[in-house]
């Protein structure tokens, strides 16, 4: 299962990292990001060692949610080499986010 990180950890955690992360922004009373957490963690199985999946809660760290001007939820991002590479909104089915974010 994803692990939720913090504002703090982001930087260490994503923009760091030395392989692709893909960051669920998501909250709990969220109906399609309930909907999406089982599809992210299938593809984080799938795809272990080739790409980490993180969850940043966006009603309780705010800082990154607004940096990336996150307006709506989930919005799933892809970073690589600290940069953001792709973005989906939406609950989507896992094979269209294995194609958008080219896995």
């Amino acid at each position: 299962m994803a692990n939720n990180i913090t504002d703090s950890q982001f930087d260490s955690e994503v923009l760091r990292s030395d392989m692709p992360v893909i960051v669920d922004f998501w909250a709990p009373w969220c109906g399609p990001c309930r909907i999406i957490a089982p599809r992210l963690d299938e593809i984080e199985k799938e795809y272990d060692g080739k790409v980490r999946v993180l969850k940043l809660n966006v009603d309780e760290e705010r800082q990154w949610a607004s940096k990336f001007g996150i307006m709506s939820i989930p919005t799933i991002m892809l970073f690589k080499d600290g940069q953001v590479v792709g973005q989906i909104i939406g609950a989507v089915p896992k094979e269209e986010i294995i194609r958008q974010f080219k896995l």
